[in-house]
């Protein structure tokens, strides 16, 4: 088992320098196992924000031959729970097909102000991607 953890140069940088996006476990057979750390968007909306976060969690995964078809684990941080369809109607756009395992959860506030949403993900790349 070998693991990578970095911040892909083709996908947009953290917002601090102190985490890295992208942790790559990768297993004897070529398989993989990506962690993203939480991610945050700008926007003036939480559904801007969502596909703010969703954009930015797919070009992490293609940085490293993955897709979001690939998410097998999500987590969602809301800071108003009261808003879960609008942020569900969001999350479906993007994630298509048989929903991955998932856990929202509703905070007082994230490590930005004006952040609505915070998502973090895990995907299970095949070998020989």
């Amino acid at each position: 088992m070998q693991v990578t953890i970095e911040n892909p140069a083709s996908a947009p940088q953290p917002l601090s320098p102190y985490y890295s996006q992208v942790a790559r476990v990768e297993h004897a057979d070529g398989s993989a196992l990506l962690f993203l750390s939480g991610q945050i968007a700008e926007g003036a909306t939480l559904a801007e924000q969502t596909r703010g976060v969703f954009e930015t969690l797919d070009a992490l995964l293609k940085a490293h031959g993955a897709a979001l078809t690939d998410v097998i684990n999500i987590r969602t941080y809301l800071t108003d729970i009261g808003r879960l369809e609008e942020y569900g109607s969001v999350r479906r756009e993007f994630l298509t097909g048989t929903p991955p395992t998932s856990m929202t959860f509703e905070v007082p506030r994230l490590f930005r102000p004006e952040a609505l949403v915070e998502i973090e993900i895990v995907a299970a790349v095949p070998a020989g991607r």
